[in-house]
């Protein structure tokens, strides 16, 4: 986890509607109800497309407390939403993410609960796996998530994005393992999953050991992502449309994609196929098939065709 933020606010959220979203949540006027989420903002651009702020731009969207949970309610009631078929995550502000906000979690991660080193070390296991959840939860979820980094994405922005499927970023973006730097391997995903989307041992090596910045015209040579951005503008505008277009397809095949592709990369090209075949034998008697067969047929646009929701 992680980049040292020695500062730390929770200001008061609550509930915001715009003609243009289907609901948001995200700051409030002070007589305003209060919001589930405080670290979040949360809105419908378009039909089954969810948009996820990282909002806290005066602190830089630093990872605090609030976040770590707030993260795991917001994917756990997006993977149960039948109205969303595909997620985009941003950051608001300046930049992504300058990653852990160390003061206001200093207090569990230097002084754990416990009264012997045994009980100790329990606390601070359970810890440590109750914020590897909060980055799985993303790869958890079927719905495809497209992020979009602008500016610095450090120490848990990378853990956070090597858990997305689809990684965007402007030019000026850079990318940053920080946890040797504060004392500590990092933790809750980026030395387990940045292996496997990179490719290179090396390189991989070299970041997690160092330190050092990559920035976005080595992100993308190197395939942590896959498209670079003149400005964040352009960068929404297309992380939207390319959503736009996976939520036009049909979400039986969308999710097992996903969902199988995940289940490859963690086995055997046999054990895959295995997977594969036991999950068409019930996917592929879908209507979806049919639809979308007779649209290819009939040169009609995918978002002319109406899926059933899932």
């Amino acid at each position: 986890m992680l980049s040292v933020i020695f500062r730390s606010a929770l200001p008061k959220y609550g509930w915001l509607r715009f003609p243009a979203q289907t609901w948001v949540r995200t700051m409030s006027s002070s007589d305003g109800p209060a919001s589930p989420f405080t670290t979040l903002a949360i809105s419908r651009p378009a039909e089954s497309v969810t948009h996820v702020q990282l909002h806290r731009p005066k602190k830089l969207n630093a990872m605090n407390k609030a976040f770590w949970r707030e993260m795991v309610e917001c994917f756990n009631e997006i993977a149960e939403d039948q109205d969303c078929r595909v997620v985009v995550v941003s950051g608001a502000g300046k930049i992504f993410t300058a990653g852990i906000d160390l003061m206001d979690m200093a207090g569990d991660m230097l002084q754990p609960e416990g009264d012997d080193t045994a009980r100790i070390s329990w606390n601070i296991r359970k810890l440590i796996t109750k914020y590897q959840e909060t980055f799985s939860v993303i790869e958890k979820c079927p719905k495809p998530v497209v992020v979009a980094v602008h500016g610095a994405c450090i120490g848990g922005g990378v853990d956070l994005i090597t858990a997305c499927d689809i990684r965007l970023c402007t030019q000026d973006a850079w990318f940053q393992v920080k946890e040797v730097d504060i004392g500590l391997a990092a933790d809750v995903g980026t030395l387990q999953r940045l292996p496997k989307v990179i490719g290179s041992r090396s390189l991989v090596n070299e970041l997690a050991l160092t330190a050092r910045k990559m920035y976005a015209d080595e992100a993308k040579s190197s395939g942590l992502v896959s498209r670079v951005f003149p400005d964040k503008e352009a960068m929404i505008a297309e992380a939207l449309e390319m959503a736009g277009q996976i939520a036009a397809r049909s979400p039986v095949a969308v999710q097992g994609t996903k969902l199988n592709l995940i289940y490859s990369r963690d086995h055997s090209v046999a054990e895959g196929l295995h997977y594969m075949a036991t999950w068409n034998m019930s996917m592929l008697q879908t209507q979806d098939v049919m639809k979308s067969a007779q649209a290819v047929m009939e040169k009609k646009n995918p978002k002319e065709t109406v899926f059933s929701k899932l």
